[in-house]
């Protein structure tokens, strides 16, 4: 793991001071503002840009908002929209919208604002990463200020949740353009400022249509890669919560600080060993099998202090279309190496493995060079910064393999996606793709996904490692904050201080 300059962020009091605050001991009498402790900085705070999901993290139902909304038991409730109906045959969504909404510049909301942010989100030209969740879209249409109507090509089960996440954020014409700089939603949460490398800080907005329900005026992200710094800013009270902390070795020196509540909670992120299938030797099935036989799931989450659970294909246990695909390839190194030499390669080869700053990925880096060095397969590990890891890794493949965790729910559709950048293209998963997309009949449709999950798991398409648990720490008298992590969020809309 990257070590940062402890010095630098024990000194992170001079930087709240000039940010508007006045160092740990005004924090315990200030109850209108929270300091949230995060491991990455994102690269950007347009969601519509970049796939990241600190992005949504912060700006996600804080700084915008869709059209419904994600709550934190993983349903869909009223956002922008305050209702909606959907015709007999799935095609056709009409949403009644929120009358007198402001945008925090005090431009207006209507239908054909949300028209037009929709619209960029299937356009032909259209870059936004989610853009095959919308392209099912035919047509939207703003009937009158209040009516937004959306018609569809063919049914989508997943319609209603997709246009609820943060990647379809109701963006006004006027800034869309500098979103990605300075932000500006209709959320609770207007931006105020970003220190590179150190903080983002938001205020209360005066324009929203229910300020008596927000409870906080101030709100400061502050960035900390190093796991021993994160738990000295908790203690030295430089950071009020780690809603994700990432240094489950540390778990008990915590617990053991009454001043601290660790909660733990379910996570979507599917903790990969992403392949890159369209490159050799990976374009091999018998290869990708031979380092599916190769791994030892127990040894990855141990080095987690145990918080994690075993995954065999890409699908979060606690939904209830899981099926346990953990078996499919059992840890068995000579299969492995027999694997490896069916497919051409008997003394094995060398690769890299590009690390994102991320705890997890580092602990299971190194182990992961040990469990694939006993098959000959040598591997080198190379170190990125998240921006080199989402350009070099995720927008160019230019990576052989690589760990990070897949955060959104409902994300096996990126599998049917061409141009991936896990480089998989399996007409055979995207013909079943399709099929869980256009059932309204849920039962059915679990059975749909637990075929789906059976195509990854038989090609090997990525390793799959385990379901990353959400560790949260917060002072105890903060309340409101998300035990589970059903999407990419940290929700401040019902924060307060006890």
């Amino acid at each position: 793991m990257p070590a940062s300059n402890r010095r630098q962020f024990l000194g992170a009091s001079t930087a709240l001071i000039a940010a508007g605050a006045f160092g740990p001991a005004a924090w315990a009498q200030a109850r209108d503002r929270v300091v949230i402790g995060m491991s990455l900085e994102p690269p950007v705070l347009d969601p519509t840009k970049n796939a990241a999901a600190a992005i949504r993290e912060i700006t996600y139902q804080n700084i915008y908002e869709s059209l419904g909304r994600i709550d934190r038991t993983g349903g869909i409730v009223p956002g922008l929209a305050e209702s909606w109906t959907i015709s007999p045959d799935g095609k056709t969504y009409t949403f009644k919208l929120r009358a007198g909404v402001k945008y925090h510049d005090g431009k207006p909301f209507n239908a054909a604002v949300a028209k037009f942010s929709i619209d960029r989100l299937y356009a032909a030209d259209s870059t936004v990463p989610a853009k095959s969740l919308y392209t099912d879209i035919e047509s939207v249409t703003a009937v009158d200020a209040t009516t937004l109507t959306i018609q569809l090509k063919n049914p989508n089960s997943y319609f209603l949740y997709s246009i609820s996440l943060g990647d379809a954020a109701i963006q006004h014409p006027d800034s869309a353009p500098t979103n990605d700089k300075t932000p500006i939603g209709t959320g609770p949460f207007m931006f105020k400022e970003r220190r590179e490398g150190d903080s983002i800080q938001l205020v209360k907005a005066p324009t929203f249509r229910d300020p008596g329900a927000i409870k906080l005026n101030t709100v400061t992200f502050k960035f900390v890669k190093d796991a021993s710094a994160q738990v000295n800013a908790l203690l030295a009270g430089d950071v009020d919560t780690f809603p994700g902390f990432q240094a489950p070795e540390l778990v008990d020196r915590l617990r053991r600080d009454n001043r601290f509540a660790v909660v733990l909670g379910s996570t979507e992120g599917e903790v990969l060993l992403a392949t890159n299938n369209g490159k050799k030797p990976f374009d091999n099935p018998k290869v990708r099998q031979a380092i599916a036989h190769a791994i030892d799931r127990a040894e990855l989450i141990a080095s987690e202090s145990g918080f994690g659970t075993p995954i065999g294909s890409h699908f979060p246990p606690h939904n209830k279309a899981y099926v346990d695909l953990t078996k499919t390839y059992p840890l068995d190194i000579a299969k492995a190496k027999a694997l490896l030499a069916e497919a051409g390669v008997p003394n094995g080869f060398e690769a890299t493995l590009k690390l994102p700053p991320v705890g997890y990925a580092q602990r299971a880096g190194e182990l992961m060079v040990s469990q694939l060095g006993k098959i000959g397969i040598k591997l080198s590990i190379v170190q990125l910064q998240w921006p080199q890891w989402l350009s070099e890794v995720f927008r160019e493949r230019n990576y052989d393999l690589t760990i990070v965790a897949h955060t959104e729910a409902n994300d096996l559709d990126r599998y049917a996606r061409d141009g991936y950048y896990w480089g998989y293209d399996s007409a055979e998963f995207k013909a079943k793709w399709r099929e869980v997309v256009l059932t309204t009949d849920f039962a059915k449709r679990d059975d749909l996904l637990k075929d789906a999950q059976r195509i990854l798991a038989r090609d090997a398409v990525n390793g799959f490692l385990w379901q990353l648990a959400k560790i949260g720490v917060w002072r105890k008298e903060l309340v409101g904050m998300w035990e589970n992590s059903p999407t990419p969020s940290i929700d401040l809309s019902g924060v307060h201080w006890r």
